[in-house]
């Protein structure tokens, strides 16, 4: 055990000692004592008691997670815990028992002997075979929640890298195919390479400044699709004709950047493009996407692909959303439709320590997460309240029945969970919650 967590270990042993005193007192009878010193003496022995087995499993406890288990060993590590548990708490027991009676009240070796039985270790067994299942359960949960944050973190760094790396082509790639067409200008015509270049300049501070966005508004992409329209208007001249809206149906639709230039300069660079064929490119919405349409008139001579264009519009949408680039060809046409985006879609799913989800998810995680914590506590009572009925019924049936102090006490307490999570509307329910949220949004808003 770290020093560090010393201090926290004591004050959690000793508020243990504290739940067992009371519980070992109910078992004894009550709480009668002759005067405050024999009270404070037995509550010390109480408390030695619960600090040598609280300590001892606890140091037990975590030597066996410096030991390297199998992915399966899960069940393993279980049994071989709970069989260490109930031998160090026996033993224990039995030492706490020997240094009592024999240290403090003197009692002879072979008198203690003597009258050892199974009575006087099966409340501790018992007590502490409950409090090591609970904490099972609770260390367990824990590390699942652990793993998960873990793996789901590797999820992220791995899709970040994967995002990067592919916005990170897009620079090399659109200068070097510029610079490609340029060189064409400068040997046909000279003064066309002029005009060319300086709006080149203004094309690729757009890409400077956009390609290291997840994403930008229609209106941006659109707004750059004509810009580079008109770069291939100066080669191209009437051989290419393009038919673009002027803004997008709805301002908050996102796309991922520079994805309409990659998809023209495919179309361009897979189709013929001259006077007599000339190329048509449309770029309308449709059905919640961007479609990128042109006439089929494919190349006879292709040169080599470099996988750029529209592989990686494909796999940046494949890390921000589930929704898909369609690629749909026929005898006459070729369409690209890539998916139209707004605030509400969740992006970037597959990271989820990183991602801004959107509400309707969130509130789904939420109550999934409260469902869950809610089930654990229910098994955790179905299991821990009949456990202490049986230890009443079999130890002490003349006694109050002092089970029903917990189970009412825990009972309400799932009761009002139960209602938490169930209940949508209503005094304190998700409505409620709802309206409150808006309303100290609105007052911070107006401040």
């Amino acid at each position: 055990m770290k020093l560090s967590k010393l201090p926290k270990q004591l004050l959690i042993t000793f508020l243990i000692g504290c739940g067992v005193y009371l519980v070992g007192k109910i078992f004894e009878g009550g709480f009668y004592y002759d005067s405050v010193n024999a009270f404070f003496i037995d509550f010390s022995i109480w408390q030695l008691y619960a600090f040598v087995l609280g300590m001892s499993n606890t140091v037990y406890f975590d030597s066996l997670e410096t030991k390297h288990w199998k992915k399966n060993d899960t069940i393993k590590r279980i049994l071989i815990g709970i069989a260490g548990s109930v031998t160090i708490t026996l033993i224990g027991l039995f030492i706490v028992r020997l240094i009592v009676n024999i240290g403090f009240f003197g009692q002879p070796l072979e008198t203690f002997m003597s009258r050892q039985s199974w009575a006087y270790y099966s409340f501790g067994f018992w007590i502490t075979l409950i409090i090591f299942t609970i904490f099972n359960i609770v260390f367990f949960y824990n590390r699942y929640q652990k793993n998960r944050i873990k793996e789901q973190t590797i999820i992220a760094g791995t899709a970040s890298a994967k995002f990067d790396a592919l916005k990170n082509q897009l620079d090399p790639h659109f200068l070097f195919n510029s610079l490609n067409v340029l060189t064409s200008l400068i040997e046909e015509n000279p003064d066309k390479a002029q005009k060319f270049t300086t709006s080149l300049s203004k094309v690729y501070r757009y890409v400077l400044e956009q390609k290291n966005k997840e994403l930008v508004t229609v209106n941006e992409e659109l707004a750059f699709a004509k810009t580079y329209m008109s770069l291939l208007k100066m080669r191209f001249e009437d051989s290419i004709v393009f038919e673009i809206p002027e803004q997008s149906l709805n301002l908050e639709s996102k796309v991922v950047p520079l994805s309409l230039q990659l998809l023209l300069e495919n179309a361009v660079k897979h189709n013929m493009v001259t006077s007599t064929k000339p190329l048509h490119i449309r770029i309308y919405e449709n059905d919640g996407n961007l479609m990128v349409e042109n006439n089929l008139q494919p190349k006879q001579i292709v040169k080599k692909s470099s996988g750029v264009g529209l592989n990686n519009v494909k796999q940046r949408y494949r890390l921000l959303s589930k929704r898909t680039v369609n690629i749909n060809q026929t005898a006459r046409k070729f369409s690209v439709a890539i998916p139209i985006l707004t605030q509400k879609i969740q992006i970037l799913s597959a990271i989820e320590p990183t991602s801004n989800y959107n509400d309707k998810y969130l509130q789904a995680r939420k109550r999934v997460e409260e469902l869950k914590e809610f089930y654990y506590g229910l098994i955790s009572y179905c299991v821990v309240i009949p456990s202490l009925i049986f230890i009443w019924y079999r130890y002490t049936p003349n006694v109050i029945q002092w089970f029903w102090f917990p189970m009412l006490g825990w009972g309400m307490g799932l009761a009002f969970h139960a209602y938490k999570v169930f209940v949508n509307d209503g005094m304190l329910g998700k409505s409620w919650e709802k309206r409150k949220i808006e309303k100290f949004m609105r007052e911070e808003e107006a401040l």
